[in-house]
């Protein structure tokens, strides 16, 4: 197969023609097969350095004006495949390495992860008179199960406590009611659960 892209930021085994990127972004359509968006995508394929940024965007770019992804949610941006996208995922699986397809495949569904735990979630930076202040509120479905706001001197210990609570606000919320509800066991469980990630 002939290499016609940049191969700037692509790791060994990455791949460095465009009917590789695009058969692979069909892929993750087709495999994971819900609605995602372009930057998602993109951010999967950057991050295991398996394909430049700006020739994976313009390999969906095609896939986009070719008809074999379209837009299902314009609001926010969701696309999904259609059944030509769908025949390139299933007659070229084959051309694509079995590890760059569980990388992507990995990656994205990792993301996908984040983006739910981040809208389910939700942190909002305030600035006010001395600082910032983080309000963080962690949902139960239908209803808030915590919501809580903490001082930071600056906007980045700001973010950085957005990023740690966005890790994981069950395990902050099971540290939380623990704490509140002074059960002993639930204590040392939790506080276990939280020195595993640190």
């Amino acid at each position: 197969m002939a290499f016609d892209t940049f191969d700037e930021g692509i790791s060994l085994g990455g791949m460095r023609s465009k009917t590789e990127i695009r058969t692979l972004i069909c892929y993750l359509f087709d495999k994971i097969n819900i609605p995602m968006k372009k930057d998602t995508i993109i951010n999967a394929l950057q991050q295991k350095g398996l394909a430049n940024y700006f020739e994976s965007s313009s390999c969906f770019d095609d896939l986009i004006k070719n008809k074999n992804l379209e837009i299902k949610d314009e609001d926010n941006k969701l696309y999904f495949i259609t059944d030509s996208g769908k025949l390139i995922s299933r007659q070229l699986d084959d051309t694509l390495a079995y590890t760059v397809k569980e990388k992507a495949c990995e990656c994205t569904l990792s993301l996908l992860e984040k983006e739910r735990i981040e809208k389910e979630n939700i942190v909002t930076i305030t600035k006010n008179d001395n600082g910032y202040t983080v309000n963080c509120s962690i949902s139960g479905g239908d209803m808030d199960l915590l919501t809580f706001s903490v001082y930071a001197p600056d906007i980045n210990q700001a973010r950085i406590i957005r990023k740690n609570f966005h890790k994981n606000p069950l395990l902050f919320y099971n540290v939380m009611v623990s704490m509140l509800t002074r059960n002993k066991e639930a204590v040392k469980e939790a506080l276990t659960d939280l020195n595993s990630i640190l």
